[in-house]
């Protein structure tokens, strides 16, 4: 059984979020076996990660089952819980608005090969103060990407210039999605993270630079969570 007082949830496998959601629905495995039309072996496998497919219907029926989130199970992002509204039916979760806040805009990061690039500063340093309405943490920091970073159809996906907020603390990992990486030797990258059977991989954006596969001589120090362009 999964140790959830330990684990972070926020970068928990898929199987992780599964244990913890039927774990703390209070049900048993054959209720959950039943309730999704599968037999009881089939979530055992879903618990243990031994199953790496999982069919859309069985994800919403576990959903259901559970009274967790379907994106939430299936792919880590949203919340935990579905919103269930007086009816006893699932209501869509709002949106919270959230008021535009500063972040400090400190150096530079290379979107292709490996550079310099400082990423730690006093909260308030910083050349100049830009906002956004993401929530990039109380360290949130901008960054202005140097180095082309293209599409596969060769078209700017981060022009140069252009300023990425970075989440240093508190963010999940999910494949797909766009990093900040640093070597063990202290260069930091801008890349998009890919997890593909159980191997970890930092994927440039242009396509002239290779791919590099994570080992212990990297770690990711922050999750892309806005960009814009300024001083236009």
């Amino acid at each position: 059984m999964l140790n959830f007082s330990s684990l972070n949830v926020s970068r928990m496998e898929r199987h992780e979020r599964i244990a913890r959601a039927i774990e703390l629905s209070g049900k048993r495995k054959g209720e959950i076996a039943a309730a999704c039309g599968v037999a009881p072996s089939s979530v055992t496998q879903w618990i243990s990660g031994e199953s790496k497919s999982l069919k859309p219907e069985n994800l919403f029926a576990l959903a259901k089952a559970t009274g967790f989130a379907a994106q939430w199970l299936g792919i880590g992002e949203g919340p935990e819980r579905e919103q269930i509204d007086e009816h006893g039916n699932i209501a869509p979760a709002l949106q919270p608005h959230r008021s535009p806040k500063h972040y400090p805009l400190i150096s530079w990061v290379a979107a292709g090969e490996r550079a310099e690039s400082p990423d730690n500063h006093c909260p308030g340093d910083g050349e100049e103060m830009i906002e956004s309405t993401e929530n990039a943490g109380l360290y949130g920091y901008w960054l202005t990407v140097k180095g082309l970073s293209m599409k596969s159809d060769g078209t700017p996906s981060f022009p140069e210039g252009i300023k990425i907020l970075v989440r240093p603390e508190g963010f999940d990992v999910i494949s797909g999605k766009f990093y900040i990486a640093k070597h063990r030797d202290g260069e930091t990258t801008f890349k998009q993270y890919v997890r593909d059977a159980g191997t970890e991989y930092l994927v440039p954006l242009n396509p002239t630079f290779k791919t590099v596969e994570m080992d212990g001589e990297w770690r990711l120090i922050g999750r892309v969570v806005d960009a814009k362009i300024t001083g236009l």
